[in-house]
Formats: C-alpha cells, structure tokens, sequence
C-alpha cells in the first residue's frame, strides 16, 4: 500500500486539570506532535524520562485518548472509542516493557496464545495450532514452553513469547515500549538481533520506543528524538546520531557516551 501507515496530526495531549473549578497540576505530556510514519520502516522514538514517547506509543495502540490532533492509521482514526478492536489489533500489537505482568500468571502460555489468535482471527484449531508453531520458530522458542505458566520463564525468554504473540495476527505494524531495558545485557542483545531479523524479513513496520541510543542505533534506520512533548529532531538514524542538529540530540548522545 502506498501512503503512510501511520499518521499524526497536531497532537496534543494534557493530564490533569480536573476536577472543582478545573483545578489541579496540568501537565502537558504531547504538545503538537506531527508525525508520518511509513509502511516497512523500523522508527526509534527516544528521548528522557517525561519525553512523552510512552503517551505517544499508547495513543499509536488506542490504550489512550488525545486531547487535541488525530492519528490516522491507514486512513481510519485511531481512539479507543473509534476503532473496531478486532480488526485493528489484528493489524496493530504493542509489546509491553514488562511481559510477566502482559499474560495472565494463572494459565498456560499455550492456551493463552490460543486465544489471543482466536480472538483475532477465524482459524480454525488446526491452522492456529500451525500458525503458533511457526510464530515460536520465529522468535527461536521451544514448543514444550506452551505447557507451562509465565513465571517458569527466564526474562529472555517471556520477552520473545510476547513477541511470538505480536506476530501471530501477522499485523502491519509492532509497536514496543521500552521492551528490553528491563533485560540483562547479553540477553537483551539476543532480543534485539532477534528483532531486527524478524523486521527484516517479514516487513512490519516496527515503532520501537527507547531511552538507550545505543540500542535505537542497531535497530532503527530512523529515529525521532523527543523532548518535553515535542519532536526536535528527525530522520536517518546514521545521520541523526553521527550529525545532530539540536543541542538536546548532541546532550543525548553525550550523556550515553559518558554513562
């Protein structure tokens, strides 16, 4: 398809400010965000602690409502109360930072997988059976581990179920919120070549939210850098990194050089 998958208009959005008299702290997390995002890319949003990137990536699933602006995805508007759950999710997944808490500690990981596919999909058994398969073989995952519950897996390897999980609808687009900062360091590499690999070769357009530039470096080709709300700088991650244009993006990398 030609055109952008994702499309962001204006996007404002505030918390706060309610409730006698409209008091309160207002805090302003998104402050006229424009944004198109192509078909295919990998897209790193970096930026600090209160960047808004994490406010940004749940607008982009529908987990969370703007207070002004659109985003568009596909042509269609995105909010929780327009989207049609089962058509959009079977396009769209979101990968969670902590998945132990994203699977439900009380059943087995192969039931759950069977579910989420049902839900989004009319397979029949036999061909979610396959699907799931092929979608652990993807993300380098041993059948065996479908009998067993989300606490018997080490981190490494609950990370990649729940990207197993985001490819079983074959969507268009993944996006993750800082889904390997909580891994060990030889673990969360082992994630991220898995990722990349996988982007590469089934083409999702991949929206990867992160504070490390380092880790948006190896897997993004284009990067936004966001600070306060608002997007100061955009492009080719090669560029953006081995020549940035703003002070913030030049403190950014400095700060990471110097960690």
């Amino acid at each position: 398809m030609s055109g952008p998958v994702y499309s962001v208009q204006r996007l404002r959005k505030v918390f706060g400010g309610r409730g006698w008299f409209g008091g309160g702290r207002v805090v302003t997390a998104l402050d006229g965000i424009d944004l198109d995002i192509r078909s295919g890319v990998s897209l790193g949003i970096v930026g600090e602690s209160g960047s808004g990137k994490s406010t940004l990536a749940r607008i982009l699933v529908a987990l969370e409502d703007a207070t002004d602006g659109e985003v568009r995805f596909r042509g269609q508007p995105v909010t929780p109360y327009t989207i049609r759950p089962r058509e959009f999710y079977r396009s769209v997944q979101f990968v969670f930072q902590n998945s132990y808490a994203a699977f439900n500690p009380r059943r087995r990981l192969g039931a759950q997988l069977d579910e989420h596919l049902r839900y989004l999909t009319d397979l029949d058994v036999s061909a979610r059976r396959d699907r799931i398969a092929r979608c652990l073989e993807y993300a380098q995952l041993e059948s065996g581990l479908l009998t067993r519950f989300p606490h018997s897996l080490s981190g490494g390897q609950i990370q990649r179920m729940a990207i197993a999980r985001g490819l079983l609808s074959a969507p268009e687009a993944i996006v993750m919120d800082e889904s390997v900062s909580a891994l060990d360091v030889s673990v969360q590499a082992r994630v991220l070549r898995l990722l990349r690999q996988l982007q590469r070769d089934l083409g999702f357009t991949l929206i990867f939210i992160a504070h490390d530039l380092a880790v948006i470096d190896y897997l993004c080709a284009e990067v936004v850098v966001m600070r306060v709300g608002r997007i100061v700088e955009r492009g080719k991650t090669t560029e953006v990194l081995g020549n940035p244009k703003s002070d913030y993006t030049r403190e950014l990398i400095s700060s990471c050089l110097t960690v």
